[in-house]
């Protein structure tokens, strides 16, 4: 069984140390959600793990012919390359011949008469007999496809930031490593691609570490967590709901173990106050013991600063209200005829596939950009927080407290008035961090100080555009909590399940057909709803044109694809009933009926795969 092995990693970047005596192992087949709160080094971890950056001390251990793979939050994709040669990128044996192939059958479709190309063809068609490599160009179109990467031949400079995303992903899923490695691959994904991600993550035969805000998403893949804290990793088994239990347990002995340790604290604190001298050895280490015991009481000082508890400007009872609104870009329409009444405690999520214009809607509503049609009014009293994907205005050589001070020396609370430094720690910054500049934090860190700084303007109205983005899961807790006590109205974009469940009471739903949907219930109700449509919704006249205008457009490799797909799902069958067989003879032979079981399992995921397949191409056929 391949594993992967980390011992005693340590690594530091300046004068922060991340990681401190690390070790966990990752076994074959393993799908672990790795966690904790930004600037713990989670992105950092993965790029140790992909070899990237080198560690300080300590050593990652596999076999030889173990290969990793590595999708970071922001991808770097060739931009000259088309989307079909851009996740064909690699060396592995299979993917170059499926590149090969492809791009000599795009020669071919473009000339067929030349007998030149014929024979290219032809010898590319017997080097993908070799490498056994028509499965893996079937699945890497499926992958495609089910992220929404339609154009194959689309150049990738010419997509936005989310698409090169989409692309990015598909090549790592494409090169099926012994480990993948996966920072955020929910970002720009719409609810359908995530669901499909989740299935073949779950199906996967090789081993992923993940990270990730979307704790629907942990819950569904992981079977284990791996915490980030303090430099050390802390292990639990099972999904995210498994791990928040397990870790409730566990903080509430360190509590107890941090009462003890403040206690000693302050008795250290005390002598250190008399003017102790460090003459003597043994007051040499006393002194020291005194700083470890500072640095640790200071390090967990954050992990009780929870409750945010700001109060807002006062909201009159006419609050934003939109009229008619339309808007398009270029020759495309996004919506029409969107009326929206806000009220002073509205909840409103605003949802709907990618490219529907749902940060457009957004922006209409801040007055950051005029509809083509329609009116926007907003209240006298209005004032607006919008909380952006992009960070806007921060100096990166500021320090912390100086860009929170920018908005308020002091601001009131429920528990009396709270200072810039003080607000810092409840959001999880701790009094001895105040004084980095910006430029050397996390990008999730980044997201946070801008989230706070936006609260310290005490706004009445939120406007949230995909705010879990690069949140972490405690960051994220904290804001649900402001929310539900915030006395004003909010309005978010989002595509994280978990968060619309927790804070959207209505819904704005954009749809491709320019219509809009409000309505009033909770996203997982939507989604449940949607379902059961899709379920029992008749096949209209247009999708069965658009069948017949697919069947004209089928490739040379499709229908070779389709002659041979029918022979590939009955061997599939008659393997899996031959191993059936195989298990009722296996005994006391535990080794054989464990190989027998993994076998059964990846001809099972392969069959499934094929049906899939076998779904997608019948629509090309009568």
């Amino acid at each position: 069984m391949k594993q992967f092995t980390a011992e005693n990693i340590e690594k530091s970047y300046g004068e922060k140390t991340l990681f401190r005596d690390l070790s966990f192992v990752v076994t074959e087949d393993e799908k672990i959600g790795l966690i904790g709160i930004n600037g713990t080094g989670k992105s950092s971890l993965l790029r140790l793990i992909a070899g990237l950056d080198g560690t300080d001390s300590g050593t990652f251990k596999h076999p030889n012919d173990y290969s990793i793979q590595y999708l970071p939050q922001e991808p770097d994709v060739a931009e000259e390359l088309t989307v079909l040669n851009a996740v064909y990128q690699s060396n592995a044996p299979v993917i170059r011949q499926m590149r090969e192939y492809e791009e000599i059958m795009d020669e071919y479709e473009k000339n067929p008469q030349s007998e030149t190309l014929q024979g290219r063809l032809l010898k590319a068609q017997e080097n993908m007999d070799k490498a056994d490599a028509w499965d893996a160009n079937s699945q890497a179109k499926t992958i495609l496809s089910k992220l929404g990467i339609n154009d194959t031949g689309a150049i990738v400079g010419t997509l936005s930031g989310g698409q090169k995303k989409r692309v990015a992903l598909a090549k790592v899923l494409i090169e099926t490593p012994d480990l993948l490695l996966l920072d955020e691959p929910t970002n720009h994904l719409d609810f359908e691609a995530i669901l499909w991600l989740e299935e073949f993550l779950r199906k996967y035969s090789g081993a992923v570490i993940v990270v990730s805000h979307d704790r629907y998403f942990l819950d569904q893949v992981s079977t284990r967590m791996i915490e980030i804290d303090q430099g050390r990793a802390f292990s639990y088994k099972g999904n995210y709901q498994s791990f928040i239990e397990a870790k409730a347990l566990r903080e509430e002995e360190e509590q107890q173990s941090m009462q003890k340790m403040k206690s000693l604290y302050r008795n250290e604190l005390a002598w250190m106050r008399k003017g102790a001298k460090a003459r003597t050895t043994k007051q040499k280490a006393r002194i020291q013991r005194f700083e470890t015991i500072e640095q640790e009481a200071s390090t967990n000082l954050s992990k009780d600063q929870l409750s945010v508890g700001m109060t807002s400007s006062r909201l009159g009872k006419s609050v934003i209200e939109l009229q008619n609104i339309a808007k398009g870009f270029k020759e495309k329409a996004l919506f029409k005829d969107v009326n929206l009444l806000v009220l002073r405690n509205s909840r409103i999520g605003i949802i709907g596939k990618n490219g529907t214009g749902k940060s457009t809607l957004l922006n209409i509503i801040a007055r950051r950009i005029e509809p083509d049609e329609g009116s926007v009014d907003v209240g006298q009293t209005v004032k607006i927080a919008y909380f952006s994907q992009d960070i806007q205005g921060m100096d990166g050589n500021q320090r912390m407290i100086e860009y929170i001070r920018e908005g308020a020396e002091v601001i009131e609370t429920e528990e009396g008035s709270a200072s810039a430094a003080q607000m810092l720690e409840r959001f999880l910054f701790p009094l001895t961090s105040h004084g980095t500049p910006i430029y050397k934090l996390s990008g999730g860190e980044k997201r946070r100080l801008y989230l706070l700084r936006l609260l310290m303007d005490r706004p009445n109205v939120l406007l949230l555009d995909e705010p879990t983005n690069d949140l972490d899961t405690e960051t994220l807790t904290v804001l649900e909590q402001f929310i539900e006590e915030f006395q004003g109205a909010v309005i978010t974009v989002s595509h994280d399940r978990y968060f619309l469940d927790k804070i959207a009471e209505h819904l704005l739903v954009l749809k491709e057909n320019e219509k809009v949907e409000i309505l009033q219930m909770d996203y997982s109700t939507y989604l449940k709803r949607e379902t059961e449509k899709g379920k029992s919704k008749p096949v209209p006249l247009k999708a069965a044109a658009d069948k017949m205008d697919k069947k004209k457009k089928m490739s040379y490799l499709e229908k070779k694809e389709w002659e041979e797909i029918d022979d590939k799902i009955a061997k599939a069958e008659e393997k899996l009933a031959s191993l059936e067989q195989e298990m009722l003879s296996v005994g006391s032979d535990f080794g054989k009926a464990e190989r027998i079981m993994e076998e059964q399992q990846n001809t099972n995921n392969e069959l499934e795969q094929l049906i899939e397949r076998w779904d997608y191409l019948s629509e090309f056929v009568e």
